[in-house]
Protein backbone atom coordinates (compact mmCIF):
# COMPACT_ATOMS: atom_id res chain seq x y z
CA UNK A 1 0.00 0.00 0.00
CA UNK A 2 1.41 3.17 -1.03
CA UNK A 3 0.25 6.11 0.81
CA UNK A 4 1.00 9.84 -0.39
CA UNK A 5 -1.94 11.74 0.70
CA UNK A 6 -3.01 12.05 3.51
CA UNK A 7 -7.05 13.03 4.34
CA UNK A 8 -7.12 15.05 8.18
CA UNK A 9 -10.76 15.21 8.94
CA UNK A 10 -10.87 17.92 11.75
CA UNK A 11 -9.16 21.17 12.15
CA UNK A 12 -8.74 20.84 16.00
CA UNK A 13 -5.17 20.91 17.95
CA UNK A 14 -4.82 16.96 16.76
CA UNK A 15 -6.15 17.29 13.61
CA UNK A 16 -3.81 20.14 12.83
CA UNK A 17 -0.64 18.20 14.49
CA UNK A 18 -1.48 14.99 12.56
CA UNK A 19 -1.47 16.85 9.50
CA UNK A 20 1.52 18.45 10.46
CA UNK A 21 3.28 15.37 11.33
CA UNK A 22 2.14 13.77 8.01
CA UNK A 23 3.87 16.43 6.13
CA UNK A 24 7.02 16.49 8.16
CA UNK A 25 6.94 12.72 7.18
CA UNK A 26 7.23 14.04 3.38
CA UNK A 27 3.60 13.01 2.62
CA UNK A 28 1.22 15.50 1.29
CA UNK A 29 -1.69 16.21 4.14
CA UNK A 30 -5.25 18.09 3.70
CA UNK A 31 -7.25 19.12 6.74
CA UNK A 32 -11.02 19.66 6.49
CA UNK A 33 -13.45 20.54 8.50
CA UNK A 34 -17.43 21.94 8.30
CA UNK A 35 -15.91 25.02 6.54
CA UNK A 36 -12.83 26.28 4.51
CA UNK A 37 -12.15 28.79 7.56
CA UNK A 38 -11.55 26.17 10.41
CA UNK A 39 -9.29 24.54 8.48
CA UNK A 40 -7.42 27.71 7.53
CA UNK A 41 -7.01 28.69 11.05
CA UNK A 42 -5.81 25.09 11.73
CA UNK A 43 -2.63 25.84 9.06
CA UNK A 44 -2.45 29.63 10.08
CA UNK A 45 -1.48 27.65 14.17
CA UNK A 46 1.03 25.29 12.45
CA UNK A 47 2.72 27.87 10.61
CA UNK A 48 3.07 29.96 13.96
CA UNK A 49 4.38 26.96 15.58
CA UNK A 50 7.05 26.32 12.82
CA UNK A 51 7.71 30.03 12.36
CA UNK A 52 8.45 29.88 16.64
CA UNK A 53 10.99 26.86 15.79
CA UNK A 54 12.85 28.55 13.22
CA UNK A 55 13.10 31.75 15.38
CA UNK A 56 14.72 29.76 17.98
CA UNK A 57 16.94 28.10 15.66
CA UNK A 58 15.54 24.40 16.25
CA UNK A 59 14.69 24.09 12.24
CA UNK A 60 16.08 25.72 9.65
CA UNK A 61 13.73 28.08 6.79
CA UNK A 62 13.83 25.80 4.08
CA UNK A 63 12.55 22.83 5.99
CA UNK A 64 9.82 25.00 7.38
CA UNK A 65 8.72 26.45 3.75
CA UNK A 66 9.16 22.60 2.65
CA UNK A 67 6.74 21.33 5.47
CA UNK A 68 4.20 23.78 4.56
CA UNK A 69 4.44 23.18 0.67
CA UNK A 70 3.16 20.16 1.42
CA UNK A 71 -0.14 20.86 4.08
CA UNK A 72 -3.69 21.85 2.23
CA UNK A 73 -6.83 22.92 3.18
CA UNK A 74 -10.67 21.90 2.43
CA UNK A 75 -14.23 22.81 3.49
CA UNK A 76 -15.81 19.98 2.96
CA UNK A 77 -15.28 15.94 2.24
CA UNK A 78 -15.00 16.36 -1.21
CA UNK A 79 -11.32 15.75 -1.33
CA UNK A 80 -11.20 12.25 -0.24
CA UNK A 81 -11.41 11.45 -3.36
CA UNK A 82 -7.59 11.91 -3.72
CA UNK A 83 -7.13 10.45 -0.31
CA UNK A 84 -4.75 6.85 0.13
CA UNK A 85 -5.74 7.52 3.75
CA UNK A 86 -8.61 9.11 5.74
CA UNK A 87 -7.78 9.97 9.63
CA UNK A 88 -11.10 11.36 11.31
CA UNK A 89 -10.37 13.67 14.33
CA UNK A 90 -13.44 15.64 15.01
CA UNK A 91 -15.69 15.96 18.56
CA UNK A 92 -16.27 13.13 20.40
CA UNK A 93 -19.51 12.18 19.44
CA UNK A 94 -21.33 8.90 17.76
CA UNK A 95 -23.38 10.19 15.72
CA UNK A 96 -21.72 13.09 14.24
CA UNK A 97 -18.72 10.78 13.16
CA UNK A 98 -21.12 8.15 11.73
CA UNK A 99 -22.34 10.55 9.77
CA UNK A 100 -19.09 11.95 8.59
CA UNK A 101 -17.56 8.10 8.24
CA UNK A 102 -21.32 7.28 5.99
CA UNK A 103 -20.64 10.35 3.53
CA UNK A 104 -16.75 9.50 3.54
CA UNK A 105 -17.93 6.03 2.34
CA UNK A 106 -19.42 7.32 -0.72
CA UNK A 107 -16.83 9.25 -1.53
CA UNK A 108 -13.39 8.05 -0.97
CA UNK A 109 -12.00 4.80 -2.97
CA UNK A 110 -12.98 1.29 -2.40
CA UNK A 111 -9.55 0.58 -0.72
CA UNK A 112 -8.67 3.58 1.62
CA UNK A 113 -8.73 2.55 5.35
CA UNK A 114 -10.82 4.90 7.69
CA UNK A 115 -8.78 5.39 10.60
CA UNK A 116 -10.00 6.85 13.93
CA UNK A 117 -8.53 9.23 16.49
CA UNK A 118 -11.22 8.02 18.80
CA UNK A 119 -10.46 7.70 22.42
CA UNK A 120 -13.42 6.13 23.76
CA UNK A 121 -15.86 5.86 21.31
CA UNK A 122 -16.80 1.82 19.52
CA UNK A 123 -14.39 0.84 16.62
CA UNK A 124 -17.20 -1.53 15.61
CA UNK A 125 -20.39 1.54 16.31
CA UNK A 126 -18.21 3.54 13.50
CA UNK A 127 -17.73 0.59 10.92
CA UNK A 128 -21.05 -0.19 10.76
CA UNK A 129 -22.11 3.54 9.13
CA UNK A 130 -20.16 2.40 5.79
CA UNK A 131 -19.69 -0.63 3.58
CA UNK A 132 -15.92 -1.22 4.35
CA UNK A 133 -16.27 -2.37 8.36
CA UNK A 134 -13.43 -4.37 7.56
CA UNK A 135 -11.38 -1.21 6.30
CA UNK A 136 -11.97 0.80 9.87
CA UNK A 137 -9.65 1.04 12.52
CA UNK A 138 -8.81 3.34 15.46
CA UNK A 139 -5.40 4.62 15.34
CA UNK A 140 -5.57 7.53 18.55
CA UNK A 141 -2.36 9.86 18.63
CA UNK A 142 -1.25 11.38 21.47
CA UNK A 143 -0.48 15.36 22.14
CA UNK A 144 0.99 16.28 20.43
CA UNK A 145 1.08 14.36 17.43
CA UNK A 146 4.53 15.89 16.37
CA UNK A 147 6.32 14.64 19.48
CA UNK A 148 4.65 11.71 20.99
CA UNK A 149 5.90 8.76 20.24
CA UNK A 150 3.52 6.18 20.21
CA UNK A 151 -0.22 5.44 18.52
CA UNK A 152 -2.51 2.82 19.99
CA UNK A 153 -4.06 0.39 16.93
CA UNK A 154 -7.35 -0.57 17.79
CA UNK A 155 -9.61 -3.45 15.99
CA UNK A 156 -13.11 -3.34 15.54
CA UNK A 157 -15.20 -6.58 15.49
CA UNK A 158 -15.01 -6.51 11.42
CA UNK A 159 -11.83 -5.19 11.73
CA UNK A 160 -9.06 -7.57 8.61
CA UNK A 161 -5.81 -8.44 10.33
CA UNK A 162 -4.38 -6.94 6.83
CA UNK A 163 -5.91 -3.39 7.93
CA UNK A 164 -4.36 -3.56 11.44
CA UNK A 165 -1.21 -4.63 9.17
CA UNK A 166 -1.18 -1.70 7.31
CA UNK A 167 -2.23 0.57 10.10
CA UNK A 168 0.61 -0.46 11.64
CA UNK A 169 2.85 0.16 8.45
CA UNK A 170 1.49 3.46 7.98
CA UNK A 171 2.48 4.40 11.89
CA UNK A 172 5.79 3.09 10.99
CA UNK A 173 6.17 5.25 8.15
CA UNK A 174 4.88 8.56 10.07
CA UNK A 175 8.00 7.42 12.51
CA UNK A 176 5.59 6.19 15.33
CA UNK A 177 6.21 3.09 17.73
CA UNK A 178 2.75 1.53 17.61
CA UNK A 179 1.31 -0.82 20.43
CA UNK A 180 -1.78 -2.92 18.80
CA UNK A 181 -4.60 -4.10 20.98
CA UNK A 182 -5.58 -7.33 20.24
CA UNK A 183 -9.57 -6.77 20.67
CA UNK A 184 -12.12 -3.48 20.78
CA UNK A 185 -12.24 -2.27 24.46
CA UNK A 186 -13.30 1.32 25.55
CA UNK A 187 -10.03 3.58 25.02
CA UNK A 188 -7.72 1.60 24.69
CA UNK A 189 -4.52 1.20 26.94
CA UNK A 190 -3.79 4.60 27.79
CA UNK A 191 -6.63 6.64 28.29
CA UNK A 192 -8.46 4.08 30.09
CA UNK A 193 -5.61 3.73 32.98
CA UNK A 194 -4.62 7.12 33.14
CA UNK A 195 -8.27 7.73 32.78
CA UNK A 196 -9.02 7.38 36.34
CA UNK A 197 -6.06 8.36 37.73
CA UNK A 198 -6.21 12.07 35.74
CA UNK A 199 -10.45 11.43 37.45
CA UNK A 200 -9.04 11.26 41.17
CA UNK A 201 -6.74 14.28 40.86
CA UNK A 202 -10.02 16.27 39.72
CA UNK A 203 -11.79 14.81 42.75
CA UNK A 204 -8.77 15.59 44.53
CA UNK A 205 -9.48 19.66 43.98
CA UNK A 206 -13.10 19.06 44.35
CA UNK A 207 -12.62 18.26 47.59
CA UNK A 208 -10.62 20.84 48.90
CA UNK A 209 -7.60 18.38 49.75
CA UNK A 210 -5.14 20.36 47.44
CA UNK A 211 -4.42 23.01 45.11
CA UNK A 212 -3.79 22.00 41.47
CA UNK A 213 -0.51 23.05 41.85
CA UNK A 214 0.75 20.87 44.89
CA UNK A 215 -1.19 18.16 42.69
CA UNK A 216 1.00 18.08 39.91
CA UNK A 217 4.11 18.58 42.49
CA UNK A 218 2.97 15.73 44.66
CA UNK A 219 2.76 13.29 40.84
CA UNK A 220 6.13 15.25 39.91
CA UNK A 221 8.29 14.28 42.29
CA UNK A 222 6.42 11.17 44.26
CA UNK A 223 5.73 9.44 41.37
CA UNK A 224 8.17 10.67 38.40
CA UNK A 225 6.02 11.88 36.14
CA UNK A 226 7.38 14.22 33.72
CA UNK A 227 3.62 16.03 34.00
CA UNK A 228 0.70 16.69 36.70
CA UNK A 229 -2.18 15.41 35.76
CA UNK A 230 -3.94 18.15 36.06
CA UNK A 231 -1.68 20.20 33.87
CA UNK A 232 -2.52 17.12 31.47
CA UNK A 233 -6.25 17.78 31.74
CA UNK A 234 -5.33 21.23 30.69
CA UNK A 235 -3.45 19.82 27.42
CA UNK A 236 -6.42 17.99 27.01
CA UNK A 237 -9.20 19.51 27.22
CA UNK A 238 -11.51 19.99 30.26
CA UNK A 239 -13.99 18.88 27.73
CA UNK A 240 -12.22 16.27 26.22
CA UNK A 241 -11.67 14.34 29.46
CA UNK A 242 -15.11 14.52 30.80
CA UNK A 243 -16.03 12.99 27.17
CA UNK A 244 -14.15 10.35 28.16
CA UNK A 245 -15.38 10.11 31.27
CA UNK A 246 -18.71 9.97 30.59
CA UNK A 247 -18.54 7.04 27.44
CA UNK A 248 -16.30 5.04 30.04
CA UNK A 249 -18.96 5.22 32.59
CA UNK A 250 -21.64 4.62 30.59
CA UNK A 251 -19.81 1.68 28.61
CA UNK A 252 -18.54 0.15 31.56
CA UNK A 253 -21.02 0.95 34.17
CA UNK A 254 -18.24 1.67 36.73
CA UNK A 255 -18.72 4.43 39.34
CA UNK A 256 -15.12 5.00 39.53
CA UNK A 257 -15.19 7.12 35.92
CA UNK A 258 -17.72 9.89 37.98
CA UNK A 259 -16.45 13.17 37.48
CA UNK A 260 -16.78 15.76 39.76
CA UNK A 261 -19.49 18.73 39.21
CA UNK A 262 -16.51 21.43 39.63
CA UNK A 263 -15.45 19.74 36.20
CA UNK A 264 -19.18 20.80 34.54
CA UNK A 265 -18.55 24.23 36.19
CA UNK A 266 -15.59 25.16 34.28
CA UNK A 267 -16.40 23.93 31.47
CA UNK A 268 -19.86 25.84 31.55
CA UNK A 269 -17.36 28.94 32.37
CA UNK A 270 -15.45 28.14 29.34
CA UNK A 271 -12.30 26.98 30.89
CA UNK A 272 -11.29 24.40 29.19
CA UNK A 273 -8.11 24.15 29.55
CA UNK A 274 -4.96 25.44 27.36
CA UNK A 275 -6.85 25.92 24.28
CA UNK A 276 -9.04 28.16 26.23
CA UNK A 277 -6.40 30.42 28.26
CA UNK A 278 -7.78 28.83 31.33
CA UNK A 279 -8.71 25.65 33.02
CA UNK A 280 -6.94 24.42 36.52
CA UNK A 281 -4.09 26.91 35.61
CA UNK A 282 -4.13 30.54 33.89
CA UNK A 283 -2.54 30.39 30.66
CA UNK A 284 -2.90 34.37 29.66
CA UNK A 285 -4.77 36.15 27.00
Amino acid sequence: MTIQNVLVIGAGTMGGGIAQLAAQQGLDATITDINQELSDKARARIVKGLVDRVEKGKIAKEEMDAVLSRIHTAGDLSVARGADIVIESIVENLEIKKRVFADLDGIARPDVLFLTNTTSLSITALAEATKRQDKVVQMHFFNPPTVMKLVEIMPGQKTSKETLQKATDFALQLGKDPVVCKNEAPAGIVSRVLGQLLNEATWLVASGVADPADIDKAMKLGANHPMGPLQLIDLIGLDVHRAKMQTLKSVLDDPRYTHPKLLDEMIAAGKLGKKSGKGFYDYGA
